[in-house]
Parts: C-alpha cells; structure tokens; sequence
C-alpha cells in the first residue's frame, strides 16, 4: 500500500484571528503595510491556504510584499480597487471541494461571482493555481471557473492558470508552476528576479515563564476553556465533545479492523440528516511525540507562544497560543503526513552535514533529479518528520521552527452511519482502521482511525470523549418517499446507507408510501467482513431493503465487485432509473469503483436504452445535474 495523504479541509479558528471588530477591507490592510501582493485561498483541508502561505513568503524572496488572505475575511467587491496600488496583484489558491463545489470559506466569494455582472474588474491583474483531484467528475471546477470569470469581468490574466491534481503529485505540480510563475511576474512587473534564497521566519518565539496555566490552550480549536464550559452552537472552532458509548469491531476475522463507533450528542442540540458527514479532530500518538522530543532535546512542556511579525496581519499565531511543545505536537500540527519541499528547505540549514543539507535543496528544487529524489526519499518512502530526523542525524532544526513550518492537523470526516429520524442523540461513524508497513520498515497509523480504535466506551471509569461537529452534506434521500432508491456502497462505503435504510424503515412504521430499496454492498470474504449483516439481512425480511445484493470479491477464482451486479440486473435497474423515477447513490472509493460504477450505468443505458455511447454518457450526466446520481467518494 502507497503512503496515505489524507487531505479533509478545515476552518481557522477563533484563537488565531484578530478581534471580531476588524477591517474588512483589504485595500487599506494593504496601503497601510506597504503590500502589492494578495493571496486568497479558498482551502477545505489546509493546503491551499498552505500554498498561499508559501506564495506571500515568496513575494518577499523578490523584493515585492505580499499577505495571504481568507475571502471570507473580507469585502471581495474591493477587487475593482485593487489598481490604486502600484504594481499590484491579485493569486488564488482555490480548492475545490465534493462535487465540484466552493470550499466553506469561499462560498461567498463564488456567489459573488455568479452574481455579480455590472461589475469591472479591467484594473485587476490576477492569476490562478487550482488545487483538486482528477478522481473527481469536476475536476478543480472552483479555480476554472474564478479564471474564467475575472476574466470575463475584465480582469487580466497575467500567468496561466495552474492546475494541481492531489490523485497524481499536487506537490510537484504546484513546485513546477511557482517556479515559471514568478519570472513572469518579475518581468511584467519590471523587477530584477533575484530571488533571495534565505529563510524567512514568519513568526517569533516568546517562552512564558510565570502564566497562569489557566490562560494556557490545552487542545482547544477555538475559545479558551471551551472544552470544560461547552456553549452551543457547535462548529469546527467551537467542536462538541462527544462522549463515546460504543466501539465494535465489525468484521469476524481477517487482518483488518472495521469499526464502528457511536457518539451521543445529547443536550448539544446537534441536528444532522442521513448523509451529512461528521468532523472530529483526532490527536497525534503520544509516543510519536515524545520520541520527537527526544531528538531534538527539548521539554516538550515549556509555555511557549509563536507570535506574527507581521503586526496587521490576522493571523496572529500559526495556532492557538500560549500554549506548550507537546499541546503543539499533539492536537495542533500533522506530524505524520510526509512534508512538503518547503519544509525541507526551510529546514535544509539547520543540517550540519554539508551532504544532507545538499540533498534537502535539492529535493525541494523543481529540478528532475530533485523531484525525482523527493519523491522517492519523502513520498515514496512514507517518510514523515520523524522518520526524516531519524534518518539524517545531522538534522537537528530548531522546535520553534519546525512548529511554524509544519501545517496543521485537519479534522477527519467521515459520512455518518445513522438515521436522526430513529437517532436524534446519536452519531455512528464506521471506518476501517489505517496500518501499513513503509519501504523503511516502519509501520505508519492513520492518525484518526487508531485514535478513534482507541476511544473505548468506558476507559477506567472515565467516558471517552470525541471533538466534533457536522458538515451539511448534499447527499440526500429522495424528497418523495415513493421515488425508488438504489444505493452502491462497498466496504466501509456502506456508511450513509445504513442511516438511509434506517430512515426509509421509519417511513414505513410512520404508514408511508415508500417505494423500492435496493442496496448493492461489496465485501472481501462473507464470513470474514461482511459488516452489518444482522442488520441488513433484518431490513431485508422486513421488507424495509426490497433487494440485497452483495459482491463478495474472494470468495471465487473470479472477483466479483458491485459493478458486476449492477449488469446482473440491468433490466429491473434500467426500469427503476428510466421509468421509476429512482435516485441512485454511491459510496466509497472515487479512484476505481466509483468510476467503474458509472460506466457500467452507462453500458446499460446503451444497451437498454438503445443509446449510443454518447448519449448513454449524456443521459448519466444529466442524472447527475438534475441530482438523481449522488456520490460521496474519497481517495
């Protein structure tokens, strides 16, 4: 198995921004502090606003300033004003999210767009990066579409748009791009490309000697103490913390751990539907922590803020401070995802062996032979910070450093496995726990997955709490309980459909009309990890499932996935999506599966459907955009 990148988007928390009262205005943020570039992003699970970090850094390196921004900050209509400023430009780094959707921080900043028309941006010189996955049918549709329509508005393009896709290497594609995108800029801007190629500090380190430990964050996103006095409403700055009562291992045998686990929300007054997803903020393993603190020799339980030097800037602290090394390592920073080049070659000075610190430049230069080190050293390699410092004993960088430079730790997602209809008080969460041996021989952990494994009901006595909250999802059961519904979802794919299955069968009770359910769930071997199988083969006899339809994949010479079913009984589905009026869902895998799924819908459209190819393809698409083909799919 490759190296698991796990990329879900997160919001900035109250803690690291300047006061509510702030100026929304951008133009004399940057009049005040001298600044000509600005860059936005639009960021679900940190990287984009990573990279526009990295690119209002660069600004400096070539004797220009910039600041990174967050549209949701700001009054975006000051764009027109943006050529009151001398050699001024505008970069967004936008990511795209779900299907082809805004990330949460820019969605106003897209409605914007789609709204406005009398508005002339002609002083405006832009350019875009797109950050996204070419799994996705939308394939970094945000950042085409921002391109496209500042143009449109009369904006001017002054470096084509960049396209990074997350499913190949969204490191080297951002590298390549920044490193042709700033020559460029120099040269329309008439500026002498000199790149400074020293280190630049963003933050500045103030140890605390004498605080009160109660001014101290201990692993709060957002207000101080929030985890001992809980107010709603509950969101990604201000997480509810959930008590676990139970955690099960689903599958009989095998290798693998499935789990589920259900969390209580009551007296949060928490409201979810069947098919949003659920956010938790897992922690860090205390032993990878303690063993990075030994390396580097330092207390991990000194007090410790990392203050901007940038005064105006909003972002005060890369994360909430005061705080110590360990709460740092722990709740705030990833430490277990291979880091990008430019912590490498930030950090690159601190080696003192000339030969490493060669081969850190040079893995995080765009160069062929340094990506292609890169790549086989750090991502190839699974090799995270710790597994680096391991590795190069003449690296030893500063805690304070490698703290501001490390991003930070993401809340996880996961599609919820529950109806609130049956449940109003509690969540379920089913997952498969992440393990695997690296090319080193070192076992990396799924952060999340083994630290929710290890969330037990009762631990000596005390309840095990989760930080959540919930993310709206537009995965959604039909309006009309009649329209049939057909729901694929393999492995832990099976998710939301045990909430959409729980949901029709509390229609039924309530007396309602509700048409056909039929479930296509694919699994290794049936007595090994065919999870929920009293629950489905119950709703089954009820009648609440009208079909079960499960793909066993080895228990026969040949493999037999959901896609194979789906040709099994083409005629029924054919009938159900043509003339029923169904809605079809898919859950899962997006890399394989999902697309495999949608050419065999398409294969019975041509065929039932007497299409050809074109119009098979057309009339799945158009499934799609009037929202009768659901997915909700990861990488």
């Amino acid at each position: 198995m490759g190296c698991v990148f796990s990329l879900p988007e997160d919001r900035r928390d109250a803690a690291e921004r300047a006061p509510a009262a702030r100026d929304t205005s951008f133009i004399e943020k940057m009049k005040k502090t001298g600044k000509n570039i600005i860059v936005f992003y639009g960021s679900q699970t940190g990287t984009g606003e990573e990279f526009a970090n990295r690119l209002s850094k660069d600004a400096q390196r070539y004797g220009m300033k910039g600041m990174a921004a967050d549209p949701e900050e700001y009054e975006m209509a000051e764009l027109a004003r943006l050529s009151q400023i001398e050699n001024s430009l505008a970069i967004f780094c936008m990511a795209t999210y779900g299907e082809g959707d805004p990330t949460d921080n820019a969605q106003d900043f897209y409605d914007w767009l789609q709204e406005i028309d009398d508005e002339d941006l002609s002083g405006l010189n832009y350019t875009v990066f797109a950050l996204g996955n070419k799994t996705y049918e939308h394939y970094n549709a945000m950042g085409k579409y921002v391109d496209k329509r500042l143009e449109e508005l009369g904006a001017k393009r002054i470096f084509d748009l960049g396209l990074g896709d997350d499913d190949g290497n969204l490191e080297e594609d951002f590298v390549s791009w920044r490193e042709q995108f700033w020559p460029s800029v120099c040269e329309h801007f008439g500026v002498e490309a000199s790149g400074d190629d020293s280190s630049i500090r963003q933050y500045e380190l103030k140890e605390h000697t004498d605080l009160n430990m109660n001014k101290v964050y201990s692993g709060e996103m957002g207000r101080l103490k929030s985890f001992e006095v809980q107010k709603p409403p509950y969101d990604s700055k201000n997480p509810f913390l959930a008590p676990v009562t139970v955690n099960r291992k689903l599958n009989k045998a095998g290798d693998r751990h499935l789990m589920h686990v259900e969390l209580d929300i009551t007296g949060s007054k928490i409201r979810y539907d069947s098919g949003d997803h659920v956010a938790v903020f897992p922690t860090n393993d205390s032993a990878m922590v303690n063993k990075l603190g030994q390396i580097l020799g330092v207390d991990l339980d000194v007090v410790i803020s990392l203050n901007n030097l940038d005064e105006e800037s909003n972002k005060k602290h890369p994360f909430p401070c005061p705080t110590t090394y360990r709460t740092a390592l722990t709740h705030y920073l990833d430490i277990s995802q291979p880091p990008r080049t430019n912590v490498l070659y930030e950090l690159a000075q601190y080696a003192s062996d000339p030969k490493d610190q060669e081969n850190m430049r040079r893995m995080s230069s765009s160069s062929p032979e340094g990506k292609a080190l890169y790549h086989s050293w750090v991502q190839g390699a699974c090799r995270n910070i710790l597994a680096i410092l391991e590795d190069m004993p003449s690296l030893r960088p500063p805690v304070d450093h490698l703290c501001e430079l490390l991003p930070r730790l993401q809340a996880r997602y996961y599609s919820i496995a529950s109806s609130s209809k049956v449940h109003p008080d509690r969540i379920s969460i089913c997952a498969v726990v992440v393990e695997y041996e690296t090319p080193t021989g070192r076992t990396n952990k799924g952060v999340a997955t083994n630290w929710l494994k290890n969330k037990l009901a009762t631990d000596n006595g005390h309840k095990s709490t989760v930080p959540m909250f919930i993310r709206k999802s537009q995965f959604r059961l039909p309006f009309k309980a009649t329209n049939p519904v057909i729901m694929i979802g393999p492995g832990t794919g099976i998710a939301p459909f045990m909430g959409f299955i729980q949901e029709r069968g509390w229609l039924k009770e309530q007396g309602k009309e509700v048409g056909e359910t039929v479930l296509y769930f694919g699994c290794r071997y049936k007595n090994e990890d065919y999870i929920y199988q009293e629950e489905l083969e119950a709703a089954e006899k009820k009648g609440v499932l009208t079909q079960l339809n499960i793909a066993f994949s080895r228990d026969q010479e040949q493999k037999v996935y959901v896609q194979h079913l789906l040709k099994n009984s083409k005629e029924h589905l054919w009938k159900l999506i043509h003339s029923d009026n169904a809605h079809i869902y898919v859950c899962g895998d997006a890399k394989n599966m999902a697309k495999d799924v949608q050419t065999a819908l398409q294969d019975i459209a041509e065929e039932l459907g007497s299409m050809t190819r074109t119009q098979a393809t057309d009339y799945v698409k158009k499934l799609m955009t009037k929202g009768r083909y659901s997915q909700d799919v990861w990488t």
